[in-house]
C-alpha cells in the first residue's frame, strides 16, 4: 500500500510538473500596424548639352534633331499633369552683326511623338508632325510636350527636329544659339 501511495504521489507529482511547464496557448492569429512613406521627388528635364544641326545655304533650310529630351515627373502627386515648353536665344556667328544673325523666329521646332513613355495618364506632343512645326521666340514659349491626368510618377522622352530657315542675306560662318526646355 504504501508502494501504491508513493506511486499515486509520485504520478501526481509528475502531472503536476507537466501542467506547469506546459506552454501557454497561442492566439489564433495576431497583426503587425506597418507603415511606409511614399517620398516626393521633383519634376524635372534634361535635353542634351550641345547639337550640331548641320549645314545650309543662305535662302535654304537646315534641318536637323536637337537629341532625346526627357521630362522626369517623380513628385508622387494626385495629379500628375505638366507642360513642357522650349524658347530659344539668337543664333549668332562672328561678330554678331545683321549678316551673322538667324532670330529664333526662323528657327522651326517640332516635337515629334514620344519615343518612350512610363507612368499613366495622356502624353501629348506640342507638335505631331512636321506640318505642325512652329517659329520658337525669345520671348514667348513654345508648348513642346504635355502630360495630363495620371498620378504618382511618369516620364516622356522626345526627340526635336528643328528647321533653320537661313535667312538669304546671311553669310558662311558657325551660328550658335542656345535652346532651352522647361518644364512646370
Amino acid at each position: 500500500m504504501r508502494t501504491a501511495k508513493t506511486c499515486l504521489a509520485a504520478a501526481a507529482a509528475t502531472a503536476m510538473v507537466g501542467f506547469l511547464a506546459a506552454p501557454a496557448a497561442a492566439a489564433p492569429d495576431d497583426t503587425t500596424t506597418t507603415t511606409f512613406e511614399v517620398l516626393a521627388g521633383t519634376l524635372d528635364v534634361v535635353a542634351p548639352a550641345t547639337a550640331d544641326l548641320g549645314s545650309g545655304a543662305p535662302g535654304g533650310t537646315i534641318t536637323g534633331q536637337l537629341g532625346d529630351v526627357t521630362v522626369t515627373d517623380s513628385r508622387a502627386s494626385d495629379d500628375a499633369s505638366w507642360i513642357a515648353s522650349v524658347t530659344a536665344t539668337v543664333f549668332q556667328a562672328g561678330g554678331g552683326s545683321p549678316a551673322e544673325t538667324v532670330l529664333p523666329e526662323e528657327v522651326d521646332y517640332w516635337s515629334g511623338a514620344a519615343t518612350a513613355t512610363s507612368g499613366n495618364g495622356t502624353f501629348t506632343p506640342g507638335q505631331a508632325t512636321a506640318g505642325d512645326a512652329a517659329a520658337l521666340s525669345s520671348g514667348t514659349q513654345l508648348t513642346a510636350f504635355t502630360h495630363s491626368g495620371g498620378t504618382g510618377g511618369n516620364s516622356a522622352t522626345w526627340n526635336p527636329t528643328l528647321v533653320v530657315n537661313v535667312p538669304l542675306d546671311n553669310i558662311a560662318g558657325t551660328y550658335t544659339g542656345t535652346v532651352t526646355h522647361s518644364v512646370a
